[in-house]
């Protein structure tokens, strides 16, 4: 079936799914190169631009000349001029003894979360302790480079820490410490026990911006050990992105289709057809050919429909002009084909003369049974 002999509807619904489906596909690419291409992911994660990602900080990063690097796994040896970023994820006793290592060595971890708990004693000696109790908006507690131009951070609530151990304070407020200090050989901890601080959501709220560009050292390091491998080809791709891509396939094939050329015989078997209009017309010319004289052929064309239209208006051979127009009108004929049938005969009127002769024209056999199934 070719996409002009497709019916109507079927060409406007290919149409119309194919506009919907390349204009949703539009619109997610569009989502995707925004800020907003993810409404959930892991807390912290730094490639995330969920609420809770951190990409928002390692951008903030780029664009004031940091170099920055993204790992899924602590690569040995670490350059101690790097500050390594771990939030939000547990520490396997392995990497915590290497990340002690490394900021014995002079290098700087920015680190923290509720599950620090579990493996700040492999860096600390004496580490804080996680409480859920939290504070909306914090003030830095005392002088320090990582609060330089800081006047206030805002936070989710969502932790502090109850007991500060080793480390001092860096942020808090009424009592409630959310950030804190630390010295492990010659290197620094900066331990977050609310890491909403630096998180996109807040980032570009008060002072966020500044503190979490003061609290790194030279290059930064965002590893986040929870991703040990990252999918790739169209297992990276989100799933409403494959949704979309089927929904591309399906509409293609059912253009396809449309376009393609339709299989099997064009009319079930057995029913008769009329015969091409071009043998009609060869007929017909033949038919002149043999007269050689237009006129005369149309003059008998005439006869035979005055005696066909006086037939079935159930007058007699020989009646007039008169009575056979008003019988003509009667069923309905054209002006036209009233005067080239009952008029003066020219070669202007042959066209008319035909469509007479249709009216009074058996009805073909196949035509004659379609007509009686419709009615």
């Amino acid at each position: 079936m070719k996409w002009q002999t497709a019916p109507r509807w079927l060409r406007v619904a290919i149409v119309l799914g194919t506009i919907v489906v390349g204009f949703n596909v539009g619109l997610r690419a569009v989502d995707t190169a925004t800020s907003g291409a993810e409404r959930s992911g892991s807390d912290s994660d730094p490639t995330s631009t969920a609420p809770n990602g951190t990409s928002a900080w390692s951008r903030l990063l780029e664009v004031n000349g940091v170099p920055v690097d993204h790992r899924s796994e602590l690569a040995t040896p670490l350059d101690s001029d790097t500050t390594i970023v771990v939030l939000d994820v547990p520490v396997e006793s392995v990497d915590a003894v290497s990340l002690r290592t490394f900021v014995a060595a002079g290098g700087r971890l920015v680190t923290g979360g509720s599950t620090a708990d579990s493996w700040f004693g492999a860096i600390l000696d004496d580490p804080p302790s996680w409480s859920p109790r939290g504070a909306r908006s914090v003030v830095p507690t005392g002088r320090a480079a990582e609060t330089d131009g800081v006047t206030s951070v805002a936070t989710s609530g969502h932790g502090s820490w109850g007991s500060l151990g080793s480390s001092r304070a860096l942020l808090g407020d009424d009592g409630t410490i959310v950030a804190a200090l630390a010295s492990v050989g010659a290197g620094t901890v900066v331990a977050l026990a609310d890491t909403s601080i630096v998180q996109n959501q807040l980032l570009a709220t008060d002072d966020n911006a500044a503190f979490a560009l003061d609290i790194t050292r030279g290059p930064v390091m965002f590893v986040d050990l929870r991703q040990t491998s990252r999918a790739t080809g169209l297992a990276a791709l989100p799933d409403r992105w494959k949704l979309a891509l089927i929904g591309l396939v399906v509409a293609f094939g059912v253009g396809a289709v449309a376009l393609g050329r339709r299989t099997g015989p064009p009319d079930p078997p057995g029913v008769p057809v009329q015969p091409a209009r071009r043998t009609y017309v060869d007929a017909i010319g033949l038919a002149l050919e043999r007269t050689r004289d237009p006129a005369e052929a149309l003059a008998g064309l005439r006869r035979h429909v005055r005696a066909e239209l006086a037939r079935r208006a159930g007058l007699g051979a020989e009646t007039g002009d008169t009575e056979l127009r008003a019988a003509a009108s009667r069923l309905g004929w054209s002006p036209r084909e009233i005067d080239a049938v009952v008029g003066t005969t020219s070669n202007a009127t042959i066209i008319d003369a035909g469509r007479a002769l249709a009216r009074v024209a058996p009805t073909p056999p196949d035509r004659a049974t379609n007509e009686g199934a419709g009615t």
